[in-house]
């Protein structure tokens, strides 16, 4: 399972009953599933990259790697995440010619 992001945690103080619901979303999400552990971290790295966020995929590689994931893997998630992002502006910009 995912590990808790820091502001999840502290969702734990200001309002319990959110983060019983959080925590719910993120064990339904993760969870043993169809998906192994490994291939859905990989996603939320691939998802985090393309949103920008620096310290999701820094905490999320680490427990990516943990699960198994190898550096060759790593690297093409993180291109697949370069070339969805890019995608939205060629195909904006193609509208210039």
């Amino acid at each position: 399972m995912l590990d808790q992001p820091w502001f999840v945690q502290k969702l734990a103080e200001k309002d319990p009953e959110l983060h019983r619901q959080v925590v719910q979303a993120i064990e339904l999400a993760t969870g043993p599933g169809v998906l192994d552990e490994k291939t859905k971290l990989l996603i939320v790295l691939a998802l985090d990259a393309f949103k920008g966020s620096s310290p999701g995929v820094k905490a999320v590689v680490e427990q990516a790697r943990r699960a198994g994931a190898t550096e060759p893997e790593i690297r093409e998630t993180l291109r697949i995440a370069y070339l969805v992002s890019v995608m939205g502006c060629l195909g904006a910009s193609s509208e210039a010619y």
